[in-house]
């Protein structure tokens, strides 16, 4: 049985979680009333900035044509793809490195410089070797990607208290019953942290992917948009990349939720 104080504090939570669910979808709603109005009354141009009217239009009219869900499947895949490869390849890169210091210290000046590079630059190498695919657009991603991930998380493994560390290696502990026991539980939420930036990460690299090479997919109608001067399939383009990078993210919130429990 909780405690009247416990109980309190947790209604309080509840309300609290509450206001701030109901502020979020305000500004969401007061935001998007404002924006019809200056459409509807002439204060944007509306021709550059669009108005969600046309938005839900450009969106019913894409789901008429059959094409809505096609493209959202193309980026979809891409970026799961490329978040799942590049998550994983890079926590097992950086248990490496964590492993082994050699290795650690040799690395540690490329990581630094490849992370430094701008991306978008090597576009275009990369599509000449892997070819104008979807392998080229999510190599794209998993090289943004992956280059952080082993960085943040290398960085948090050899964070991890030594003392502790100590303590086990003075009960005879093995490395792998170190990394499991104690370097991965005590880090749990920088994994998850690392998790949450690669979504964005991904997203970024598959986009830019997607304008150089791609005949499908969200990032070809925000370029395609763009070229025909069609600013509401521009817009309709960023929102759609907007509600699914955050149904990405509240899926990582959510898993994360469960696991603590």
């Amino acid at each position: 049985m909780y405690s009247k104080e416990h109980k309190e504090y947790l209604k309080r939570i509840k309300i609290t979680n509450f206001l701030v669910r109901l502020t979020q979808i305000s500004i969401i709603v007061l935001f998007i009333f404002i924006w019809q109005y200056a459409a509807d009354n002439n204060l944007i141009n509306t021709f550059i900035a669009s108005s969600p009217k046309s938005i839900i239009e450009t969106i019913i009219s894409l789901y008429k044509d059959g094409s809505l869900f096609h493209h959202i499947w193309i980026t979809f895949y891409e970026v799961i793809i490329s978040f799942l490869i590049g998550t994983i390849g890079g926590i097992i890169i950086a248990t490496i490195l964590w492993r082994f210091k050699f290795i650690s210290r040799v690395i540690d000046p490329y990581l630094t410089i490849l992370n430094s590079l701008p991306k978008v630059s090597l576009g275009p190498i990369i599509i000449i070797i892997a070819g104008a695919s979807t392998n080229s657009i999510i190599i794209m991603a998993l090289f943004i990607s992956v280059i952080v991930t082993i960085i943040n998380v290398h960085q948090a493994f050899t964070s991890t208290d030594e003392n502790k560390i100590r303590l086990l290696k003075s009960f005879k502990a093995k490395p792998y019953q170190i990394y499991f026991k104690l370097i991965l539980p005590s880090n749990y939420k920088n994994l998850i942290s690392s998790c949450k930036v690669n979504i964005g990460l991904v997203f970024i690299g598959v986009i830019m992917g997607e304008f150089l090479v791609s005949k499908a997919g969200v990032g070809y109608l925000i370029m395609y948009g763009s070229q025909v001067f069609n600013l509401n399939l521009v817009m309709t383009g960023i929102i759609l990349l907007a509600i699914m990078a955050s149904l990405m993210y509240y899926l990582i919130v959510f898993i994360e939720k469960r696991l603590t429990k």
